[in-house]
């Protein structure tokens, strides 16, 4: 289970820093038009995010990936 979740985290990261990596003057822009958006607004998308990567994990899952 452990494995799992340092695969898990370990995956994130590689995502996240190659945003910062291959796109380091774009998290500016980012940034600016996150702070537009309404809280509401961001908190809706979070789950939504959050939604969509419980039902990823449930599907890896049950095709066998555990």
């Amino acid at each position: 289970m452990i494995a799992w979740i340092l695969l898990a985290l370990g995956l994130v990261l590689v995502v996240e820093g190659l945003v910062f990596a291959l796109a380091p003057s774009r998290i500016d822009d980012i940034v600016a038009l996150m702070a537009r958006i309404p809280r509401e607004t961001r908190r809706l998308i979070g789950l939504m995010a959050l939604a969509t990567g419980v039902v990823f994990v449930w599907a890896a899952r049950a095709l066998g990936l555990h």
